[in-house]
């Protein structure tokens, strides 16, 4: 069994993660980190959780997590990620960082969305960055993982087949997300009491998201001549879980139905987690975050629009499974040789 550490056990993607490798037949959860809650139990935590309630929360000391544990996941913000993973990471222990610490690999960007975090920039380019269906080789060799968020991943999953196998160059994509309160974690603020959230579609981020600029940069990385600009707008949902990345991608170059059908399900061949989608397959039109609550799923639908000069490619995934704990566990599964499905395999709950 491979010994995993969880950092930040208290919060809503940890306790999913803990959930996960409970179930998982090749990982142990062995220690749990934290500060607020140090001494407490896991089930006094996560209710759900009563087959680990041996487990507590303990402080993190590096020596003692590196001693303990073969690989260590972060579900921290982004400022304890940067501090304490040079402490913990060594040749031997794997970390996986669920935070934005380390996902944007320019420093003058790190430092535009993230201008409270200091970082060591040469952590930064230790790190491997991106969906595990599009690096999948490269984490296999990989003890530095930072996984993409949860926006960024609907969307760079909603764009990858257009940009590495249909070639879209100097094209604008616009992003319009909508996520629900999960998305904001524990953090208690005004704006996320249910008398507030309850029914509302509330613009926090209007005028740019920082998981546009995650995508942007990788892309810029992985295709230097597509030369992208990536725009985004994100707003607050009643429901608690799942988002949707609606996609417009503005380009000169035109891609009728048929194309762009094709290439997604060819390009996405294999990969278990992704399911391309007909928008009229189901009672319901897809993709609707409401059908991957609890899985591991992210659903895509792609059509063209030739009246509005654009592409419009569907997002929708779990933000706590295919956005965060679920996706560190299929990093984890890339990185230690087991199936990339293992331990995920969970359907979909439905009505949520």
């Amino acid at each position: 069994m491979t010994r995993v550490g969880v950092i930040g056990a208290s919060g809503m993607a940890g306790g999913e993660l803990i959930r996960i490798i409970d179930q998982h037949p090749h990982l142990d959860a062995v220690f749990l980190g934290g500060s607020r809650n140090v001494g407490e139990t896991v089930v006094a935590l996560h209710p759900n959780l009563r087959s680990r309630n041996g487990l507590v929360v303990e402080r993190v000391e590096p020596g003692e997590v590196r001693r303990r544990c073969d690989v260590v996941v972060f579900a921290t913000p982004p400022a304890v990620s940067a501090r304490l993973i040079p402490e913990i990471a060594d040749d031997t222990t794997v970390v996986i960082d669920m935070s934005g610490a380390f996902r944007i690999r320019s420093e003058e960007v790190h430092r535009q969305w993230y201008p409270a975090v200091r970082r060591d920039q040469g952590w930064a380019e230790r790190f491997s960055y991106g969906v595990p269906e599009l690096i999948s080789n490269e984490l296999a060799t990989a003890n530095l993982i930072s996984l993409p968020g949860c926006y960024a991943t609907a969307v760079t999953l909603a764009l990858a087949p257009l940009v590495f196998e249909l070639g879209l160059r100097r094209s604008t994509v616009v992003i319009d997300g909508k996520s629900g309160s999960s998305g904001g974690g524990q953090r208690l603020r005004r704006g996320n009491l249910h008398s507030y959230r309850s029914g509302a579609i509330t613009p926090y981020a209007p005028g740019g998201h920082r998981h546009a600029a995650e995508v942007e940069g990788f892309l810029a990385r992985r295709a230097p001549d597509a030369e992208l600009t990536v725009m985004m707008s994100a707003y607050g949902v009643g429901h608690v879980r799942g988002l949707l990345a609606s996609c417009y991608v503005l380009s000169d170059k035109q891609f009728d139905a048929r194309t762009l059908a094709r290439t997604y399900l060819r390009y996405y061949r294999g990969q278990h987690f992704v399911r391309v989608r007909d928008h009229r397959e189901t009672m319901v039109p897809m993709p609707d975050p409401h059908f991957v609550v609890g899985s591991n799923f992210c659903d895509l639908t792609v059509m063209p629009d030739a009246a509005g000069g654009r592409v419009v490619a569907l997002a929708a995934l779990d933000n706590l499974i295919k956005g965060a704990a679920g996706q560190a566990v299929q990093a984890m599964n890339h990185r230690l040789g087991h199936r990339a499905e293992e331990g995920l395999e969970m359907q979909p709950v439905a009505p949520v």
